[in-house]
């Protein structure tokens, strides 16, 4: 598997390790690299010496989202991409199900990591933010470094997360905290909110990831697999599943809002950068407090009480 361009594959000591590697990106992510992801994790999840998978980001970040380029992350050929059919001579706009469909191609890339049978760790650290927290969430166990950056900032215009396992990692009052205004939280808050199973400083984050795979290379990978795949049943049963696919429905009704035909507007007058600044400008910081009150300056930036 050495022909990836997107990511980096290795499997050694009981492990493959995945890793995002478009660092100048942030790691980040488009349709060609979860088409990579997709195919590297089936692989992982084939060989008898892989017990456990880790993905993590090449560079300082884990994943600061979707590359937003235009074009770019059309599904392949004969995929509906957008203006796709002639009606009376003329090209017409996609429809929300043209919509809905691209969002079910991206999602079916990524619900690899809750079908496949062998556990995954996300090793994050730097940002996760939008669709790194796509994969993240997704993954068995989610180790962070304590000052990693989590979030979803586009919950703010871009519309709704098209993946939505929030609910059942930090429960309803916190994710609704979190995508209602796109605020984020350090990797240590996400551990205090059980959005991530824990953190620890940056500097010891590899050597944390790394120990708990070597204790899961020391099991039966075909018992890894029982255990993982009856809490995904449990999982299953609480809805989780029709939730992810409810939830690209969703992200293609939020697409229709008012707020992100103005975001996309502005982004293809002025420039994706524009529409952006004028996203955050008014959110400070953009970060939400775990413990204790928020306190803000006249920028919204959050400050000691």
């Amino acid at each position: 598997m050495d022909d990836f361009e997107h990511i980096i594959y290795e499997a050694v000591d009981g492990r493959a390790r995945i890793t995002l590697n478009r660092a100048a990106k942030r790691n980040a992510l488009s349709i060609p690299l979860l088409e990579e992801l997709h195919e590297a994790l089936w692989e992982a999840d084939n060989d008898k010496d892989v017990h456990c998978i880790i993905i993590r980001g090449a560079g300082p970040s884990f994943s600061a989202g979707y590359d937003l380029t235009p074009g770019l992350n059309n599904p392949p050929s004969g995929g509906r991409p957008g203006r796709r059919y002639r009606e009376g001579g003329i090209y017409a706009d996609p429809t929300i199900d043209d919509d809905i469909w691209r969002l079910e191609y991206s999602q079916r890339l990524r619900m690899v990591l809750f079908d496949m049978h062998k556990p995954v760790i996300a090793q994050v650290h730097g940002h996760c933010l939008a669709g790194g927290t796509d994969i993240a969430l997704l993954c068995d166990m989610v180790i962070a470094a304590d000052d990693a950056t989590i979030g979803f900032p586009p919950a703010r215009d871009l519309g709704s997360l098209p993946n939505q396992m929030w609910i059942y990692h930090c429960g309803p009052q916190w994710a609704k905290r979190l995508v209602l205004t796109g605020d984020t939280v350090t990797g240590a808050e996400a551990a205090d909110i059980g959005l991530v199973m824990k953190s620890v400083p940056a500097d010891m984050l590899e050597a944390e990831v790394e120990g708990l795979a070597d204790r899961m290379a020391q099991i039966d990978p075909d018992l890894l697999t029982a255990n993982k795949r009856i809490v995904n049943v449990g999982l299953e049963l609480m809805g989780a599943r029709t939730l992810q696919r409810m939830a690209a429905e969703n992200d293609a009704r939020a697409h229709l809002a008012p707020g992100t035909r103005f975001f996309r507007q502005t982004a293809k007058d002025h420039g994706l950068k524009a529409a952006l600044e004028g996203r955050d400008q008014n959110f400070g910081d953009g970060r939400a407090r775990v413990h204790g009150p928020e306190i803000r300056d006249e920028k919204g930036n959050l400050i000691d009480p």
